[in-house]
């Protein structure tokens, strides 16, 4: 059985965007201990210091990840982007996790065809 990939979704640019940027990584570090594949877009940060590129281009970069993922995980926090990618999700058929809690209790993964865990 392979690795469970799951998307992180939360706030980047809404509130600190070191914090949302560490919270994130702690959520997926969290994630691949007990053995997910996490797909973090918040990494994207590094990659846009050194090369910038306009929003547009790290919606449609994170979506065509997302696709790949099977399940999404969504931190709390006030996020337009993390709101597309719930979107995304819900029509594509991705299981959903509302809590780092529930995604971790629910390893490694409960079905495609549920489309939210709370």
């Amino acid at each position: 059985m392979r690795s469970k990939r799951i998307y992180i979704a939360g706030p980047y640019t809404k509130g600190d965007v070191v914090v949302n940027v560490r919270a994130a990584i702690l959520a997926g570090n969290k994630l691949a201990q007990v053995g997910y594949m996490p797909f973090i877009p918040h990494l994207n940060h590094f990659w846009h210091l050194l090369c910038p590129r306009f929003v547009e281009f790290w919606y449609q970069y994170d979506l065509a990840w997302l696709e790949l993922c099977d399940c999404l995980l969504r931190l709390p926090g006030e996020s337009v982007g993390a709101d597309l990618e719930v979107e995304r999700a819900k029509e594509l058929g991705i299981l959903i996790y509302w809590s780092l809690e529930t995604a971790l209790e629910n390893y490694p993964f409960i079905s495609r065809e549920n489309e939210h865990a709370n």
